[in-house]
């Protein structure tokens, strides 16, 4: 057993010995699902510029509490590039803080390539997406066995996205597919009618989780029919995560390769015929 004192120092060991500006992802809210290695560069960081009221307050109060905090919203990309580059060519340490993972919906690259433009090297430090953290508060996995093979992450159509880009349908539709749905908060009804035309199972499951991981998390389930009368009901227009398919439920999957004949009390010949199973066609 690892004894707490041989574990790294976050401000030491496990940073990378990287130059430039960390693009690190801050988690779904709650501190704790914070990595050890975005910690430990919060800890280093003399300025922090996150992504407002995205990031749990209670994160920013406990890790970022030492360092300059400037929030980034209703700030474009002259005043941000400028502010984070001045600061790095001063010494100072500089980390983006964005909510969840970066590289989901995170518009960070745009950032990225400003800042390597002006010669500021940055880089990507990932954290755990809403998708995540969704899936840990419905009980569920967002793959499973003969029920979902496959997971979408994609957003409605709106001012980003036209409607010939919505593939929301087509993944719900595939059947095996868990959809789920980023910055659809306020466009769950329109989302929903749009399955409906397009000839969805009405039964369908749908949660919408709202502050996934946050300390006012709550959970709303339905199905494709009727879970917009609840989202509106309870008025949330912002800050949920849609996850449709049956893997929202948890159940009617078959049982893995992986564990062979154990779960079933079956012998040890059924576990070793089924690891052989699993070493040829890759079941994990």
């Amino acid at each position: 057993m690892t004894d707490a004192d041989d574990l790294p120092e976050p401000a030491t060991e496990v940073l990378e010995d990287r130059e430039g500006i960390p693009f690190a992802g801050a988690g779904p809210g709650d501190p704790g699902l914070l990595t050890v290695r975005g910690r430990a560069l919060l800890a280093d960081a003399d300025l922090v510029v996150h992504a407002g009221s995205l990031v749990n307050s209670e994160l920013l109060d406990a890790f970022c509490d030492h360092a300059e905090q400037v929030n980034s919203v209703g700030k474009d990309l002259e005043e941000l590039v400028p502010l984070m580059r001045d600061a790095y060519e001063e010494g100072r340490t500089v980390v983006r803080l964005h909510s969840g993972d970066p590289s989901i919906y995170g518009a960070a690259l745009e950032q990225m390539d400003a800042l390597e433009s002006e010669g500021v090297p940055t880089y990507f430090v990932p954290g755990v997406t809403s998708a995540f953290a969704a899936s840990a508060t419905l009980d569920t996995q967002l793959t499973l066995n003969e029920v979902a093979n496959h997971v979408a992450f994609t957003r409605p159509q709106g001012k980003t996205l036209s409607p010939e880009e919505d593939h929301i349908s087509e993944f719900v539709r595939m059947g095996d597919v868990t959809t789920c749905i980023y910055l659809g908060t306020h466009a769950v009804r329109e989302t929903m009618d749009r399955l409906l035309e397009d000839g969805v199972d009405p039964d369908t499951p749908v949660a919408v989780v709202y502050h996934a991981s946050w300390p006012d998390e709550d959970v709303i389930r339905g199905t494709v029919a009727d879970v917009a009368d609840a989202v509106e009901e309870a008025g949330y227009r912002a800050s949920a995560l849609v996850v449709i398919g049956e893997a929202v439920t948890g159940g009617g999957y078959e049982r893995s390769y992986l564990y062979g004949d154990w779960a079933n009390g079956g012998s040890d010949d059924g576990g070793e015929a089924d690891r052989d199973a699993e070493a040829a066609e890759g079941d994990d």
